[in-house]
């Protein structure tokens, strides 16, 4: 089967996020399908950018190809990015028919973290007698108003709202990676029995070859030894909501059982400067600051951890539910989930394999911590192993990407 995969931002493991549609892509080849990646040349979430002389010029990542259109770089969410959209989806809207005949695809999908690439999606679909799928990442443009503050009547909403309808309307299948979107949808067009839910997940390979986090960090875990590790791994941005984090560290310092708890913050990012700078001035003596570390470390960095914390500011959007990549590595870990989001189930409370908290009821986090704590290393061992299991079951990619197949194409999918 050919396989055409419209995402603007996607990348690979060596250039970095959006991560995705390559480790599905890459499933797809090892199960014998043909599979091309369409993609701009400048993402703000790449580690490292292709360079890309002409428009449709490709390149083959372990098997994938991958096919580059100049798209103009950008920062920021201001209106240069907007203009790169619209190259993205007018490139190609305007060569629709040609793609379909030079990549003949069975299946075509949008992957959409903005649902501007419904119509060329569509249209590509339509000449080359393909199915197509929607696989929404983002819900724009209830992000935009949501959260970004702008007006429902602004131009950019109502184009993003008026192709969020489309895309549910004409769409074979909708794949949402939020576990918690049905209702929203259909209120926007979609019919119930074209909703699916496939999340992210793990690459079994990489927890059995990876790396060794470095020098620094390994003499950091031994001087610490014996001390309990509430970990953080990430992005130190303001969507992280670390500053909660430093909070929960500071009031467990004042709790006598608390004395033997440290908070480690793992990564880099815009706010990092500033929360070391305040752990400092407000001598928040329990919590640490250390480098991140390499992709392919992420697993032996998560066996020195005793529980994974991860938050973020609060959001509307949350009421969707959660698909955060941490979450899924923490849990292939074996390692406790202390999940401190205000949304509904998630993995954590599914599958026993941690604690979900609010961030408004400080109590309740500080108490899943001594709960973490007062376990024994056998009991936090079983507690993790429940979420390991359930990785391995059910979210590993290879089931995923067979999965996808399956849920969208049927019989054809073989």
């Amino acid at each position: 089967m050919n396989i055409l995969y419209l995402e603007h931002y996607a990348g690979s493991r060596e250039m970095g996020m959006e991560f995705r549609p390559y480790y599905l892509s890459r499933e797809w080849v090892r199960m014998g399908h043909r599979v091309t990646i369409v993609a701009g040349d400048y993402s703000h979430l790449r580690k490292s950018n292709p360079e890309v002389r002409q428009d449709f010029q490709t390149e083959e990542i372990d098997g994938i190809e991958y096919v580059w259109l100049k798209t103009g770089r950008y920062s920021g969410n201001g209106a240069k990015r907007a203009l790169t959209m619209e190259r993205f989806v007018r490139k190609l809207m305007t060569r629709a028919g040609w793609i379909a005949r030079k990549w003949k695809p069975d299946l075509v999908i949008a992957s959409s973290t903005y649902p501007l690439d419904t119509w060329p999606a569509a249209r590509i679909a339509r000449k080359a007698g393909a199915k197509y799928v929607h696989e929404v990442h983002d819900l724009w443009p209830s992000t935009l108003y949501e959260v970004g503050g702008m007006s429902r009547k602004h131009p950019f909403v109502v184009l993003m709202q008026i192709g969020e309808n489309s895309a549910y309307r004409h769409c074979d299948a909708c794949v949402s990676l939020m576990p918690y979107t049905l209702e929203y949808m259909k209120e926007h067009g979609l019919r119930e029995d074209k909703w699916i839910n496939i999340q992210n997940g793990v690459v079994e390979e990489e927890w059995t070859g990876y790396e060794s986090i470095p020098q620094q960090h390994r003499d950091f875990f031994e001087e610490h030894r014996g001390q309990f590790i509430v970990g953080y791994f990430g992005a130190h941005s303001l969507s992280n909501a670390l500053d909660l984090s430093l909070d929960t560290a500071k009031e467990m310092m004042n709790r006598p059982e608390g004395k033997d708890i440290i908070f480690v913050f793992v990564g880099e990012g815009v706010e990092k400067e500033r929360l070391v700078r305040r752990a400092k001035d407000e001598e928040i003596s329990n919590a640490f600051f250390l480098p991140r570390v390499n992709k392919a470390a992420v697993p032996d960095l998560l066996r020195s951890f005793d529980c994974v914390y991860m938050n973020g500011m609060p959001s509307p959007l949350y009421r969707f539910g959660l698909c955060l990549n941490k979450m899924y590595d923490t849990m292939m870990a074996g390692v406790p989930v202390l999940c401190v989001f205000d949304a509904p189930d998630t993995l954590v409370r599914q599958y026993d394999c941690g604690f979900q908290c609010s961030p408004e009821n400080r109590e309740d986090v500080i108490s899943a911590i001594l709960k973490l704590k007062a376990m024994t290393p056998e009991e936090r061992h079983a507690m993790g192993e429940r979420g390991r299991e359930a990785v391995v079951r059910e979210y590993t990619y290879r089931r995923l990407a067979e999965r996808f197949l399956k849920e969208t194409m049927g019989d054809t999918a073989g």
